[in-house]
């Protein structure tokens, strides 16, 4: 989709920040006629009508490079322009990293996400991914964090990393289960949409030793609206490939609206949050092993300490990958069988969600906040964290096994 039209004099991003100003104080848009292009505007108060990755003007490159780094084939070269194929597309954001003129965007639902919280009938939750620490400054811890969403206007904040939780033990089980099966049962993980992506479209060999599982996302989502049916859920994380996966139609329903970090940035701004004189509003969710799913081999480290809890000479040997290329070359390796491991890992980022593509943090700040958040939590495993305990008791199962192998809301097709 072409977004900038002859003669305009307001950017993308200025636009953009004028109307989710003029949303979130209710305020009527007082725009210039003819200074922004009318496909923009539509692109932001209507994102769902549009392509996920957007071109702001036409382009003439003889040998693109953001064509050449999409594995997904989701752009192509048409009548000498470059074309996006939407329907291929899963987030990955190698093409607006490697377009050399930076004239690739994203679409933004940060005036979806406004919207929903002005809706007085439906609850909002927000449901933060595990790398959010740090991300909106030094005051901002996860108590005020946690606070000043409710200031602006969320029923309150949860953390996916208690879901982790409940997913790395699922997983832990099916491991010790299945290890000694006669195919020398190999597992993936299951929270990265790209690397999910990659194996179902492009080595369909290695789908049977995909877990069944939902990604922490999509199972936080469907447990939430199940104790509270009538809410809300937004995600907020790093990632653009979310944006795609709550979309698709195996687990569309789980999750309302997907932010960037750098979209809830965006919000706390133009509602003038102020993070130093908020109130601290603690509460301890998750464990240990369910916050290392923010950096790349966190997922190997949280179900490799499970499995030894669960049977503590149970084999087992992770391989990780993180960086696209990094995750295709290890896929292409497990179908040659040049591969040790037992337990692989496949994160589409460099440095695993730390690395995500809209993080406000870089890569190696937000990782050492990771490491150290997951330290203090009061939980060392899933199987400690009275939290998984409660939800288990609320959702009507008895113990942890019946609740991870019996529950149909965390696998993808219910």
């Amino acid at each position: 989709m072409l977004l900038i039209e002859r003669g305009i004099s307001m950017t993308f991003e200025e636009l953009y920040q004028k109307v989710i100003a003029a949303k979130a104080k209710d305020q009527a848009l007082d725009l210039q006629e003819g200074s922004y292009s009318k496909g923009q505007l539509d692109c932001i108060l209507h994102p769902d009508k549009h392509p996920m990755i957007l071109k702001k003007e036409d382009c003439d490159c003889t040998d693109p490079a953001c064509v050449s780094a999409c594995i997904f084939h989701a752009m192509e070269i048409k009548d000498g322009n470059v074309v996006i194929r939407p329907e291929l597309c899963v987030g990955c954001a190698e093409c607006i990293n490697a377009c050399e003129g930076g004239n690739l965007d994203f679409t933004k639902d940060t005036v979806t996400a406004i919207e929903l919280l002005k809706d007085e009938k439906h609850p909002v939750y927000a449901l933060m991914a595990p790398a959010f620490v740090g991300q909106f400054g030094e005051d901002a811890t996860p108590a005020k964090i946690r606070s000043c969403l409710k200031q602006i206007g969320f029923a309150g904040m949860v953390e996916v990393a208690a879901f982790a939780d409940i997913l790395t033990l699922k997983e832990a089980l099916e491991f010790v289960e299945n290890i000694h099966s006669p195919d020398n049962f190999q597992l993936t993980s299951c929270c990265c949409p790209v690397w999910i992506g990659m194996i179902r479209k492009d080595f369909s060999k290695i789908v049977s030793h995909l877990p069944a599982s939902v990604s922490p996302m999509i199972a936080c989502g469907r447990i939430v609206k199940a104790l509270h049916p009538e809410c809300r859920t937004v995600f907020v994380g790093p990632c653009l490939a979310k944006k795609a996966e709550a979309k698709d139609p195996e687990l569309s329903g789980a999750i309302d609206c997907v932010l960037t970090f750098q979209e809830l940035a965006d919000m706390f701004h133009v509602f003038q949050t102020d993070f130093a004189a908020a109130e601290a509003e603690l509460r301890e969710h998750s464990s240990t092993a369910g916050r290392l799913y923010g950096r790349t081999g966190g997922v190997s480290k949280a179900v490799g300490d499970c499995v030894k809890s669960i049977q503590s000479d149970c084999v087992f040997t992770p391989e990780t990958a993180n960086g696209v290329q990094n995750c295709k070359a290890l896929l292409e390796q497990i179908l040659t069988g040049d591969v040790k491991g037992n337990f692989f890992e496949g994160m589409a980022c460099d440095g695993g969600c730390a690395g995500g593509p809209k993080r406000v943090l870089d890569t190696g700040s937000c990782t050492e906040r990771i490491n150290q958040y997951a330290d203090e939590s009061p939980f060392p495993t899933p199987a400690e964290n009275p939290y998984v305990a409660d939800l288990m008791k609320r959702l009507g199962f008895h113990t942890v096994e019946d609740f991870v192998e019996h529950s149909k809301i965390l696998t993808r097709q219910l």
